[in-house]
């Protein structure tokens, strides 16, 4: 019998891509390594729990949800994240940031100081630089204050990111987009005292994610399905999303589709769950050599 793993999701661990497993196994994401796996015929999704916790009812959820979370646990999740403001006691430092995704599409956050750009990554930044460094509700009112005076939102819908991917300008440009926005930033008044301003600095992750060449995408995965497989050299990775060279040309699975699934290794060459076609021509991706399942 073939055996079954559990994805624990994708992080990013000093600086490169890597999926966790239930279990404690982890996954390096190398670029041009073989991807390959499947979901068993006749199982389900089941939700992944919050804050570390199993779901009590191990219910069931979307093939299609990016949070792999039932109601429930969804609402947990997110009661006890920054995000809900239900941490003001929080005693950690926190840094403000501006994010480039694409042209004009820049958003403001903030992300404790102890992460580093783990949450950049995470969201697939290609750009980024620190605005300032303070205590968290000093952060929060600061990240408020930019929204409201720079027009720059908080939060962008990760399909407008991916959209905007396959034709990214040179990294010289991107960071003059943001080192404009950083000027206009700083020279705001209002900052709250705490807060102590950051020089203007660019970190590009153009190479990080492979995003060095023009980035070519065909498809994007929709779902994963029982008894479906996905197989394909990974060309590059964008926050959670993993690019493949597969023989229906390049496409995209978002690694938050895999979360709540149990999965088995599967045979070279498959692509069998059902992919959005974006346009372009189709390009065959050459074989790799596979390391367990992944």
């Amino acid at each position: 019998m073939s055996r079954v793993w559990r994805c624990a999701g994708l992080s990013w661990r000093g600086g490169g891509p890597v999926l966790r497993w239930e279990g404690g196994r982890r996954s390096g994401l190398e670029r041009g390594r073989r991807v390959a796996f499947a979901v068993p015929a006749g199982s389900a999704r089941t939700c992944v729990g919050a804050r570390g916790n199993d779901c009590p009812l191990r219910a069931g959820v979307s093939g299609r949800s990016t949070g792999a979370r039932c109601e429930e646990c969804a609402r947990l999740d997110r009661a006890h994240s920054v995000a809900a403001d239900t941490a003001a006691d929080d005693p950690r430092p926190y840094r403000v940031y501006l994010a480039w995704f694409g042209p004009g599409m820049v958003k403001v956050g903030i992300t404790a100081a102890e992460r580093e750009s783990a949450r950049l990554l995470e969201q697939g930044a290609v750009c980024f630089s620190w605005l300032g460094c303070g205590p968290l509700m000093a952060a929060r009112r600061t990240e408020e204050l930019l929204r409201a005076a720079l027009g720059v939102p908080d939060r962008i819908p990760y399909a407008d990111k991916r959209a905007v991917r396959a034709a990214l300008p040179p990294a010289g440009e991107r960071a003059a987009e943001v080192a404009e926005l950083h000027a206009r930033a700083v020279a705001l008044a209002g900052w709250p005292e705490s807060l102590e301003r950051a020089p203007f600095r660019a970190v590009d992750h153009g190479e990080v994610f492979g995003l060095a060449w023009p980035v070519r995408i065909d498809g994007v995965v929709s779902e994963l399905v029982p008894g479906g497989a996905v197989s394909g050299e990974l060309l590059a990775v964008a926050g959670p999303d993993l690019h493949l060279a597969t023989g229906r040309g390049v496409v995209v699975l978002d690694s938050r589709l895999i979360g709540g699934w149990e999965l088995t290794g599967a045979a070279d060459g498959e692509l069998t769950v059902p992919v959005r076609e974006v346009g372009g021509a189709v390009e065959k991706g050459e074989t790799g050599v596979q390391d367990g399942l992944f």
